[in-house]
């Protein structure tokens, strides 16, 4: 449903001798198969957002290559534009105007009779459980209602790829929650999402595969599982009372240690081989030097340590 080649985004400021460049995306390579949620993590600044733009033809393409559903981004931008739903971080409702008009309204944009964009409306208000606030002004709305209006708004032509760019940002749990199960019922009715995200629980729950983007470059892809399976070995979590600088230092330089990340509140991270026998031998190592043990947890990798091994530093940094 979306292939994508070599896909570049270069931003210049200045001119002559002051003239520099940056480059936001640097030849990524993607492809998205149909009815599929495809995830696109990364902290914010990696090129998530500037990448899903130039999808959606927002922003120019600079290199490269992308169709999407058969349509070719750099020659056939209008076919791409009908095939496709975005639906922006920052939202696109208004305070004074109420859910059912936004919805009516963006049907119509896209050449759909009043009568036609009116039975869609009360069809969508009803799908993403808003008929009981639908002729409320919007800014009446709560943060996760508001959101899901943006969705029936990105829906209400009935696209075959969803773009979502950070979907549940500043949503509160349950609003997060209701948000999932909506993205899922999208896709069981055979729409393709693709959404950005930077949260890690979103990104393993939620999405049928996903793509790890940091600095503009993908550095991972593949489905939740199969990423944390290639971090081989276990991750321990030790908290200490004080002195975790020197704590990581001693542990670091233990054969059982194949890595160890001081973080913040005295907290170390260790990747090692065999997490039931390293346990043992790191409490002998604490107590040898008279550092106060906390807490010691074992666990298996996560998306955080994929990303850690890949990049070198945490994505919750």
């Amino acid at each position: 449903m979306i292939k994508i080649k070599g896909l570049k985004k270069i931003y210049k400021s200045g001119r002559g001798k002051k003239a520099t460049s940056v480059e936001a995306v640097k030849g990524i390579d993607l492809d998205v198969a149909q009815g599929e949620i495809f995830g696109f993590l990364g902290p914010n600044g990696a090129g998530k957002t500037t990448t899903l733009r130039m999808l959606a033809t927002l922003l120019s393409v600079d290199d490269g290559e992308a169709t999407i559903a058969g349509a070719n981004l750099r020659t056939e931008p209008e076919a791409v534009r009908r095939a496709i739903g975005f639906v922006a971080q920052g939202g696109g409702t208004t305070d004074d105007v109420t859910g059912r008009e936004e919805i009516v309204l963006q049907a119509r944009m896209y050449g759909i009779s009043k009568a036609e964009a009116e039975q869609r409306a009360e069809a969508a208000l009803a799908a993403f459980d808003l008929t009981e606030y639908a002729d409320r002004k919007c800014k009446t709305y709560s943060g996760g209602q508001r959101r899901r209006v943006d969705i029936a708004m990105g829906v209400i032509h009935q696209p075959q790829v969803l773009f979502l760019d950070e979907p549940t940002s500043g949503l509160d749990p349950q609003s997060r929650a209701h948000m999932w199960d909506e993205i899922r019922r999208l896709r069981a009715e055979g729409m393709t999402v693709f959404i950005t995200t930077h949260y890690l629980d979103e990104a393993d729950a939620l999405c049928d595969r996903i793509a790890i983007i940091d600095h503009g470059e993908i550095v991972a892809e593949g489905t939740p599982a199969d990423l944390k399976r290639e971090i081989s070995g276990d991750v321990v979590t030790v908290v200490v009372a004080e002195d975790a600088e020197r704590a990581g230092e001693l542990l670091g330089k233990e054969e059982f240690a194949n890595g160890v990340e001081v973080r913040e509140d005295n907290e170390l991270r260790l990747n090692v081989d065999a997490g039931d026998s390293a346990i043992p031998q790191i409490m002998r190592v604490l107590e040898g030097a008279g550092i106060k043990l906390e807490t010691i947890e074992l666990h298996r990798p996560t998306l955080d340590d994929v990303f850690l091994t890949k990049t070198g530093r945490s994505l919750r940094d």
